[in-house]
């Protein structure tokens, strides 16, 4: 399962994407790595997480709920590698399989953050690049060109429901209302 479909002459195609990532430039003009994250590859994020120094904080951005919060940005307390990793491996499913969310995981030791959007892109930040590239390319993933998202359906599965409550009982989340860049389709 995945967090969105391709639509192709109005059909909702499921897809793997390839193990690809790039080098771009952020809004801000700072040198980031991108990717689409294939199917076989629901444990990346913790994989890329591993590498950077803890303490943690989770930004759960929340935009399309289904009955189980307020839509809004849920910042975690700080949080040790333990912890962390604990949270990525129960909701590990939820998080790779529906889109009625963003996460993102930062690492002020180090200023990184990594974050896997409602689209099922990954965005790697903040130097050095270097680390997230070697977990990738251990990871079965080759430098080239990711394709732009096309037409494309989102997954807000009823299934998670009862995660995506728990998530949010996990933590001692601290809930800010969305801004106007978490409300793009």
């Amino acid at each position: 399962m995945k967090k969105l479909s391709l639509m192709v002459d109005g059909v909702a195609l499921e897809q793997s994407s390839p193990a690809v990532f790039e080098r771009s430039r952020s809004s801000s003009g700072a040198l980031r790595i991108v990717l689409s994250v294939p199917n076989d590859q629901a444990d990346l994020l913790q994989r890329l997480t591993a590498s950077l120094p803890p303490p943690f904080f989770v930004l759960y951005v929340l935009h399309t709920p289904r009955g189980e919060a307020e839509p809004g940005r849920y910042q975690s307390p700080e949080l040790a590698r333990d912890q962390l990793d604990a949270l990525l491996s129960k909701y590990r499913e939820f998080l790779s399989s529906d889109g009625r969310h963003d996460i993102w995981i930062h690492s002020p030791r180090s200023g990184q953050t990594v974050v896997w959007d409602r689209h099922n892109q990954l965005f790697a930040e903040g130097e050095p690049l270097d680390i997230f590239r070697e977990v990738l390319l251990a990871s079965g993933f080759s430098e080239g060109s990711v394709e732009p998202l096309g037409a494309h359906a989102h997954y807000y599965r009823a299934e998670f429901d009862v995660d995506a409550a728990g998530l949010l009982t996990e933590l001692d989340w601290h809930r800010t209302p969305l801004r106007p860049e978490d409300e793009r389709s």
